[in-house]
């Protein structure tokens, strides 16, 4: 895909609590988004609204700056010291103010914006419009940014009518994630490693499904959990649950061991994820909603299936062309859902698989991500 021409004056003050050493995978993501700005020449200065107990800076990056401004005890002083220490650092002239996602990016932005005399653009992630929309805490802010944007960007196209029914007449864009399929890949020795794992830990004959990421309730870990029981199919699969697993979950399978067949592994790190997909035969994401998850773009572009419901922007991933699809929170589709992966051969499951990673190959690629954005940005000024 071209990338769109963009004024050379565009500078951006770019609004977020989730940016590397952060973790996770809106931390990715913002990365991933922030360094194809800045490779298409845009100068993007990030302000790091940081949980972590680090000294206020500004420091130079490629393409921009950082300004670190710890959250710590005191929020509120936090974000109207971030403030003075821009205009002290002499950090304005902003063409451009992005909000990206959380509480206190969105609560802070539409403030610095008029204070800048910009433009506000805010990036909603998943949680940021799902759940924001119905929190007591958090939706008086997002709803203020919503209304003070001139444009709103969602990962999936269901969120539309969420960010429509907080701020009617909002203009609202869907820009999906993006994977780099030239850098995100298998190799021989992730391969043999995840070959080794599964030997040495799931029984001949059984497939694997992994479960990867915040291992949640509102997920939909437990309802998936349920309808894997359900289905009839519990002993034909073996799950592999990789990250941060909320206790409940851990209970459920402690007193269901010997029907469901799984292991644990603890939360990796991006490029310590290919050996775990390599052993996988499936990727389950059973949420009840949801963004655009990195997990389903990362195995699809390996190709793995995916078993995952149209919650959120999965809905804008996976079908049946890539794997086993079935509607958000219906569990009779989902033990449907289940049986037909249990059912297909061989041959099935390598053909989504190819499909799967096809599809993000040509269609979730950061050129479009980035594309995307830059055209967003043209257009408002």
């Amino acid at each position: 895909m071209a990338t769109p021409l963009l004024r050379t004056d565009t500078h951006i003050l770019w609004i977020t609590e989730h940016y590397p050493p952060s973790r996770g995978g809106m931390a990715q993501s913002c990365d991933r988004i922030v360094r194809g700005l800045r490779g298409a020449g845009v100068r993007v200065d990030v302000a790091h609204l940081t949980r972590r107990d680090r000294p206020w800076g500004v420091t130079r990056e490629h393409g921009g700056l950082l300004v670190t401004a710890p959250l710590g005890d005191d929020s509120e002083h936090a974000l109207r010291r971030l403030w003075t220490t821009l205009t002290a650092e002499g950090v304005t002239g902003h063409t451009h103010v992005v909000a990206f996602g959380g509480v206190y990016a969105l609560l802070a932005a539409p403030v610095l914006a008029a204070l800048l005399d910009a433009p506000l653009v805010t990036l909603l992630r998943g949680n940021d419009i799902d759940v924001g929309a119905f929190s007591l805490r958090r939706r008086g802010a997002l709803a203020d940014a919503l209304r003070a944007s001139s444009r709103v960007c969602v990962v999936a196209r269901s969120h539309a009518p969420l960010v429509s029914a907080l701020a009617p007449g909002a203009a609202v864009t869907f820009v999906a994630n993006s994977v780099d399929t030239d850098q995100w890949r298998i190799l021989p020795s992730e391969r043999e490693r995840g070959a080794a794992w599964r030997d040495a830990n799931v029984r001949p004959g059984r497939r694997t499904i992994g479960i990867i990421g915040q291992l949640k309730v509102k997920k939909g870990i437990g309802f998936f959990l349920d309808a894997l029981t359900a289905s009839g199919h519990a002993d034909a699969f073996h799950l592999v649950l990789v990250g941060e697993v909320e206790e409940s979950v851990r209970e459920w399978l402690a007193e269901r061991a010997s029907s469901i067949p799984h292991s644990f592994m603890p939360f990796l790190e991006r490029y310590d994820l290919p050996a775990v997909y390599a052993s996988c035969d499936l990727v389950a994401l059973p949420s009840f909603y949801d963004g655009m998850p990195n997990v389903a773009l990362e195995a699809a572009a390996l190709g793995v299936p995916l078993l995952a419901s149209d919650g959120g922007g999965l809905a804008d991933v996976a079908d049946d062309t890539i794997g086993f699809a079935f509607p958000a929170g219906d569990a009779h589709a989902c033990r449907a859902a289940i049986d037909r992966a249990a059912r297909a051969s061989e041959e099935d499951l390598a053909g989504l698989g190819a499909s799967a990673a096809e599809r993000i190959r040509d269609d979730f690629t950061p050129a479009a991500e980035t594309a995307g954005y830059l055209t967003v940005l043209d257009s408002v000024r």
